[in-house]
């Protein structure tokens, strides 16, 4: 296909048209890289405006006990910012909440509300909170929180406060979802965006990307771990590479 999208072979999982704009909500750093760093790699491509929402400062990110943790929040903004420009991604929003402390509330919703009436995205992109035995609990709080604003923002009765009018996103997509319903194909060229997106946060080398940092046959070896799993996701719905999702219409 003309825009990179590899042919659908399974009738009714199509993916999305692509969107004029989108935004991610994640709890840190990274995790919409994770989640979904080739679809936005592709989308940003073919026009779409990203923004990206990050909740927490990342400043738990680390094992060693001896980390400064200003520094670690200043050099997570800094990949963020990397991965963001690899991507393509417009916009990034730090919210700076305390990363590992985040707790549900209003006004989290309202912010979160806030920017979705804001920035208008046709599509949201976060966590599943309904993810089966998550344990972290910042990625369940986003979760939760990101689909309650989306219900806030669409409310022409709802945080009129606010001043701003309401918006309706057409679509949002859970990633790490159990009952993964849709699927966004990948080519080559877009699963490599995305493992070039995730090397940019090189602070997480020793916590979530394998040492992949330390050199060529340690980043060889984690995008083959990635490649093997969007292999396995691709083959749900008819693809060789995917990545996956919960679809909702809100």
């Amino acid at each position: 296909m003309t825009d990179g999208t590899p042919t659908n072979s399974s009738p009714g999982m199509a993916p999305l048209d692509v969107p004029g704009r989108a935004m991610t909500i994640g709890a840190h750093p990274d995790d919409a890289e994770f989640g979904a760093g080739a679809t936005l790699a592709r989308w940003a491509s073919l026009g779409t405006q990203i923004t990206m929402v990050i909740l927490t400062d990342g400043s738990k990110g680390a094992w060693d006990p001896d980390t400064d943790q200003q520094e670690l929040i200043e050099t997570r903004i800094k990949e963020q910012a990397n991965a963001a420009d690899v991507l393509g991604a417009a916009n990034v929003i730090h919210l700076e909440h305390v990363d590992g402390e985040l707790e549900y509330s209003m006004n989290l919703r309202l912010e979160l509300a806030r920017h979705i009436r804001t920035e208008k995205p046709d599509v949201v992109l976060t966590h599943d909170p309904w993810q089966k035995y998550q344990l972290h609990p910042d990625h369940r709080v986003t979760g939760t929180a990101a689909l309650d604003a989306v219900v806030t923002a669409r409310e022409p009765l709802a945080a009129r406060h606010l001043n701003l009018p309401a918006h309706r996103p057409s679509t949002a997509l859970l990633w790490s979802a159990d009952a993964p319903d849709h699927a966004e194909p990948m080519t080559d060229t877009w699963f490599e965006s995305k493992i070039d997106a995730l090397m940019c946060h090189t602070s997480q080398g020793t916590t979530t990307m394998s040492g992949a940092e330390t050199g060529a046959e340690s980043r060889l070896a984690f995008a083959a771990s990635v490649r093997i799993r969007h292999a396995k996701d691709g083959e749900l719905f008819g693809h060789q590479l995917a990545e996956i999702f919960k679809l909702i219409v809100p």
